[in-house]
């Protein structure tokens, strides 16, 4: 089969198919993560931030090809998950720069915005790494300026370039010695292929793109939570289809119609989300830019007396405007108690294998009235999700890089009031550094790790970062993993037991802690996290 040029057309069915290809085989890039934990979550996070892309594809009429692959950019850039579907947000979105302007691509087009996705991912990572998915754009993306001098035939050019990324995935466990040891590639690289193979089957005809099929949406909504009397009672949402319409001078004009407001996209295509009591007024701003689509009015004081929405992030009544607000990331009835407690703004519920997206953050930090707002993410694969959500909001936005519970309850823990931001921001940073996080959870795969041979349900013992214990005994393997990460200078060990664990059970290991390190105050807390059967700090 020879095709020259890709139009609007193919280039919708060429990303639909590719986030089908993904959707499919996403349980085999969650295989592929390092650890063997019930978390790998890579699969997911990339499927539903392509799925992000399709759905605003499927729901805006492009008028152009240049105008599909920002739809698409767009939808990813609020729909990323976890660092894998952040930096695949980004490949989008260097693409979409890439075909700026063009009716139709050639090899050579395709080559250009393949080789721009790549630059443009690799600049929004602060610190890139190679043998991640990064390498395996960038490898294929250079050999596809190479391969389209020669090559004119689109599918024989896709053909080859797939064939280049493969071949550098099979390289990615040279590049880092965590995929070697692991024995797997690199599962956000894994993703990347499927998506490139979905994409060479809508040229070859040989998947049903043509048909509007459904992708199975697995997201975990986040709403606000809404107070019986509300001030603005109708969730206002849709797209403007314009040109050169400008983004800032529409927030300013609408921003007092109510709140919540949510307003993304290019100079041809925005998005528009708000709370109002006058959503007919706020689509006649829209109007005065463009003509609108995909239009919904929701009335949310009804909704809310019919109970027909989730509550997934916890929210306080709206206040009065006040110096700080907070935003964290947890999974389990009791860290959520315990992080309310801090009077947090926002919990949202989420963390392993349920990483919330950059909407998720970008709906928290518009429902607060604060000067400066921390986002705690608690999770090391939700960390450039926040930063992108705090790119995008024009608020004074603190990111404090916490991986992991104990690290955000330490961070919270520094917070003083009296302090300026800045001095509150390092203090903040700096008490992260003073936390050590241990994890005992088991192995959903048969592996090794340093010379550990690991068995499908064994019990792990994960302390920073690396699998320090493993056996088939939680409280033996719990005491093995705090055996080496308490040193003599520790001394504080907080224990937070899971959802399935009894307490009678937490107890008894905390009494068989306090006989064996008396020198340190222990507290035991009801932590209710899923996977994970303990989470211990050590300070």
């Amino acid at each position: 089969m020879k095709i020259e040029y890709i139009d609007q057309q193919l280039l919708k069915q060429m990303l639909i198919a590719g986030a089908q290809s993904l959707e499919i085989n996403k349980k085999v890039v969650n295989a592929l993560n390092v650890f063997p934990v019930p978390d790998g979550d890579t699969g997911t996070n990339m499927s539903l931030t392509m799925q992000s892309a399709v759905k605003e594809i499927k729901n805006n009429k492009a008028s152009s090809l240049e105008e599909v692959a920002s739809l698409a950019a767009n939808g990813s850039l609020m729909g990323a998950r976890g660092n894998s579907g952040v930096i695949l947000s980004q490949l989008l979105r260097g693409f979409a720069k890439g075909v700026k302007g063009k009716e139709k691509l050639s090899t050579t087009d395709l080559a250009y915005a393949l080789k721009l996705a790549s630059d443009t991912a690799y600049k929004a990572v602060m610190k890139p790494v190679e043998g991640t998915i990064l390498t395996v754009a960038r490898e294929s993306g250079e050999k596809a300026v190479i391969i389209a001098k020669k090559e004119k035939n689109i599918v024989s050019f896709f053909e080859k370039v797939i064939l280049e990324a493969e071949i550098t995935l099979k390289k990615t466990p040279d590049m880092l010695k965590v995929l070697k040891d692991a024995g797997v590639v690199d599962s956000g690289g894994k993703g990347l292929v499927y998506i490139y193979l979905g994409a060479l089957s809508a040229l070859t005809g040989n998947a049903p793109t043509t048909e509007d099929i459904e992708i199975i949406q697995q997201t975990v909504e986040h709403e606000e939570y809404i107070e019986e009397d509300l001030e603005f009672g109708y969730c206002t949402e849709f797209i403007i289809n314009a040109s050169n319409s400008n983004i800032e001078t529409l927030k300013n004009t609408i921003k007092d119609y109510g709140d919540s407001m949510l307003v993304v996209g290019n100079e041809n295509v925005v998005k528009v989300h708000i709370h109002t009591n006058h959503p007919g007024e706020v689509l006649e701003e829209g109007l005065k830019l463009g003509y609108l689509s995909d239009i919904k009015i929701d009335n949310m004081r009804l909704q809310h007396r019919n109970e027909n929405f989730q509550e997934a992030v916890e929210a306080p009544s709206k206040t009065q405007k006040k110096q700080y607000g907070f935003v964290t990331v947890t999974m389990g009835e009791g860290l959520t108690k315990i992080f309310k407690d801090f009077d947090i703004d926002y919990v949202i519920k989420g963390g392993q294998t349920m990483n919330p997206s950059t909407e998720d953050f970008v709906k928290a930090l518009n429902g607060i009235e604060a000067e400066t707002i921390f986002i705690l993410p608690n999770n090391s694969n939700i960390i450039m999700a926040a930063n992108q959500a705090k790119e995008i909001s024009n608020k004074d936005i603190r990111v404090i890089p916490t991986k992991s519970i104990p690290q955000g309850i330490a961070a919270l823990m520094a917070f003083n009031l009296e302090n300026t931001v800045e001095i509150n921001e390092a203090q903040m940073i700096d008490a992260i550094k003073n936390v050590k996080t241990g994890q005992v959870t088991y192995a959903v795969r048969d592996t090794s790790y340093d010379d550990m041979p690991i068995n499908k349900g064994d019990i792990l013992g994960i302390g920073e970062s690396k699998i320090q214990a493993v056996g088939s005994d939680i409280f033996n393997v719990s005491k093995e993993l705090l055996e080496k990460m308490v040193t003599e200078k520790d001394e504080i060990i907080t224990i937070f037991y899971g959802e399935e664990i009894k307490e009678e059970y937490a107890n008894e290991l905390l009494d068989h802690l306090e006989k064996i390190y008396p020198e340190c105050d222990m507290e035991l807390y009801y932590g209710g996290q899923p996977l994970y059967y303990y989470i211990f700090s050590v300070e």
